[in-house]
């Protein structure tokens, strides 16, 4: 039986890889049109939440989604969840229509096609680099400035250890938030690590539940608010996960 599973999950891992690639190679010239300007971005974000979309259903994921909020279109906000899947990507696409940039580590622009987009939209940062941090906020702007919102993964990365449920939060998206003066959206992904993990022999196709929070204001706060803030986001999307965990248990 484990050996059937490690076939199964096996072809499953290459499946996720063509699935990212075939979106892609078909509106390859749609996506290269709408990012040859900043005004096409809206475009490409619509053809991004597609491309997220076939990668979901092709895996045999299927969404869940509790709103406390609808976000409104015509503003800016700072996106925020916990991070544990290579599937966190699409599933936020998915789930939020407001066109967004994620910033992110450089690293995925090294991935063959997926790159070649990811290093022309997002807000790249090296995280050793303290001048490359600084850029974040300057890039950050301009796209605030043009309407759009900013999404980030506080965790600043996938802890290497899975039986952490949530990891400490660093303050970029918090210090982002506050400068600019935009409401802060925390999400919980409640699935994607059970789902779709770093761990290559491990996931399943089934539902992930998706809880899209009320948003933190930050316009009557100001740096000194920072750490509360990033402590308030943190609890609400760390008492959401254990909400799920208590749901589950329930079930068994």
């Amino acid at each position: 039986m484990r050996g059937i599973k490690i076939v199964f999950w096996t072809l499953w891992r290459v499946w996720f890889y063509v699935l990212m690639a075939i979106p892609i190679l078909v509106m390859f010239p749609f996506l290269v049109a709408s990012i040859l300007s900043e005004k096409g971005y809206p475009y490409f974000f619509k053809m991004a939440r597609i491309w997220a979309k076939c990668i979901l259903f092709g895996m045999g994921f299927h969404y869940k989604i509790d709103r406390a909020q609808v976000l409104e279109s015509d503003k800016s906000y700072m996106i925020v969840a916990n991070h544990t899947s290579m599937a966190d990507i699409m599933l936020m696409l998915a789930v939020v229509q407001n066109p967004f940039v994620f910033v992110g580590k450089q690293e995925l622009g090294k991935i063959p096609l997926f790159g070649f987009f990811y290093k022309r939209t997002c807000i790249l940062v090296d995280r050793g680099c303290s001048k490359s941090r600084m850029e974040v906020f300057n890039q950050a702007q301009k796209r605030i400035n043009r309407g759009l919102s900013v999404c980030i993964f506080p965790e600043g990365g996938v802890p290497d250890d899975e039986s952490i449920v949530l990891d400490t939060f660093k303050d970029g998206a918090f210090r982002l938030a506050l400068d600019h003066q935009i409401p802060i959206v925390p999400i919980t992904f409640g699935d994607n690590k059970k789902r779709f993990s770093y761990t290559f022999f491990s996931g399943s196709p089934g539902v992930m539940r998706v809880k899209i929070h009320q948003q933190v204001e930050t316009s009557t706060k100001t740096g000194s608010d920072r750490k509360a803030i990033r402590e308030e986001v943190r609890e609400v999307v760390y008492s959401q996960l254990l909400d799920y965990e208590k749901k589950d248990s329930e079930k068994k």
